[in-house]
């Protein structure tokens, strides 16, 4: 007697099977992703050739020099918010003196790569998916492999260079001048004069510190430009499906850049 398959699955199954594909799936895409890495990786040996110098360049210029304004702002006002709500607290035992150690521990550890990192997933890594996306769907990127150009040494390559030397280099001016800012606060509202605050700001910092949050950003660089140059060389469906390149390189790369902060953390100081 011959059984006819079902033509509906149970609820059950149907779950698992749409679970098994989105597990699978998203390791297709993840695989994809670390391929495209790895072959701009390699393609960094032509970053000072003649055809890739002014690409490199200007690629730095959007990164670094575009970005100062708005890291400047929000590093200020993190360092001044963590001043104030520590001091806040340890006025209450009389130890508002050691602000100075806390704000200059958190920016190296954790504010400034993520403040930093979160910024450029925002704006630069935004925009190289809305970029690379524009080309996708314009045929561009087929174009340049007619051409016998490789897309990924020619688009990816440049921004991946930028963005492993700019962010640890923005990291370290936001880390810094989100001390200035828990200085202005600690002398202003709480007391604490500048003498005392750098005193103890750099008693208890340690090396460790700076060397843990400078790797850091120099991860989530390489991770945001991997994230947004899939994204866009993945874009299809025209114009809907440059925004929604746009909108999925932000969430993924703020998601990465989150549980890839904690591992390292974790790995650092276990």
């Amino acid at each position: 007697m011959i059984t006819q398959e079902p033509e509906f699955l149970p609820p059950a199954l149907n779950l698992r099977g749409r679970l098994g594909r989105v597990v699978l799936l998203n390791c297709r895409n993840a695989g994809r992703a670390l391929l495209i890495l790895w072959e701009a990786l390699l393609s960094l040996r032509f970053i000072f050739s003649k055809r890739s110098r002014g690409t490199v360049l200007h690629q730095l210029y959007v990164t670094g020099i575009k970005s100062l304004g708005v890291i400047s702002v929000v590093a200020m006002f993190t360092g001044m918010i963590l001043a104030l709500q520590t001091g806040l607290e340890l006025r209450k035992f009389g130890q508002e003196v050691n602000i100075g150690a806390a704000v200059m521990i958190s920016m190296l550890r954790e504010m400034g790569p993520f403040m930093t990192a979160l910024i450029l997933a925002a704006s630069v890594g935004s925009a190289m998916a809305a970029e690379l996306g524009t080309m996708t769907v314009s045929e561009e990127i087929a174009a340049l492999e007619v051409m016998s150009i490789p897309p990924v040494r020619f688009l990816v390559m440049p921004r991946l260079a930028a963005m492993m030397v700019m962010t640890p280099i923005l990291t370290f001016y936001a880390c810094m001048l989100g001390v200035v800012g828990g200085a202005v606060v600690g002398l202003t509202q709480l007391g604490v004069s500048m003498p005392a605050y750098i005193d103890n700001a750099t008693r208890w910092a340690a090396n460790k510190d700076l060397y843990t949050g400078l790797f850091k950003a120099f991860v989530f660089g390489i991770m945001v430009t991997t994230i947004s140059c899939y994204q866009g060389f993945a874009t299809s469906e025209g114009a809907v499906g440059v925004g929604r390149a746009t909108r999925r390189s932000v969430i993924i790369s703020y998601l990465a850049i989150l549980v890839v902060g904690y591992i390292i953390t974790r790995l650092f100081y276990e």
